[in-house]
C-alpha cells in the first residue's frame, strides 16, 4: 500500500483510538460515580471497593488504549512498520475490539457494533499496510538475491 493511503490511515486510526480512550474513562467515571452514590453492592461487596476498582478499571483501560494510539501515530509519523511489541499490543486490541463489537450487537446495537468495526478495521489496515518489517516501509524491493545468496547489507 502506498504512503499516500497507510500514513493518514495510521493517523485517523491514532486520533480515533484517543478519543476512545478519553470516552472509556469518562464512561467508567460515570459508573463509579453512580455505584458511589446509589450505595449498590454485588454479593455483599463494599460499594466504595466496587467504586474505586471501576476507576481503576477505566484509567487502565484508557492508558492502554492510549499507548495503541501512540504505537499508531508514531508509525504514521515515521512511516515505518511498528516494531515486535508494538504489534503485538496493537493485535491484542484489534482482538479486544472484535469480541467487544460482538457483544455490543446484543447490549446496545448495531450504530455501537458498526462503531467498533470501524476501529478495529482501521487498526487492522494500519497493520497490513505496514506489512511485517519493523525495520522500514514494506513496499521497498529486497533485492534480487537469489535463494541461497546473503541479501545485501
Amino acid at each position: 500500500m502506498d504512503t499516500v493511503v497507510r500514513r493518514p490511515v495510521a493517523f485517523v486510526a491514532a486520533i480515533v483510538l484517543f478519543v476512545e480512550a478519553v470516552g472509556i474513562v469518562l464512561i467508567n467515571g460515570i459508573l463509579a460515580t453512580v455505584v458511589k452514590n446509589q450505595t449498590m453492592s454485588l454479593a455483599g461487596m463494599d460499594p466504595a471497593v466496587m467504586s474505586n476498582g471501576t476507576w481503576v478499571m477505566g484509567g487502565v483501560f484508557g492508558l492502554y488504549l492510549l499507548l495503541c494510539g501512540l504505537f499508531l501515530l508514531l508509525a504514521g509519523i515515521r512511516d515505518r512498520a511498528p516494531g515486535r511489541f508494538a504489534r503485538i499490543v496493537l493485535i491484542v486490541c484489534a482482538v479486544v475490539h472484535a469480541v467487544l463489537g460482538a457483544l455490543t450487537v446484543g447490549l446496545v446495537g448495531w450504530a455501537a457494533f458498526a462503531s467498533m468495526m470501524v476501529v478495529l478495521g482501521l487498526i487492522v489496515l494500519t497493520l497490513v499496510a505496514y506489512g511485517t518489517r519493523p525495520d522500514g516501509p514494506a513496499d521497498e524491493p529486497a533485492g534480487d538475491a537469489g535463494a541461497g545468496a546473503p541479501a545485501p547489507v
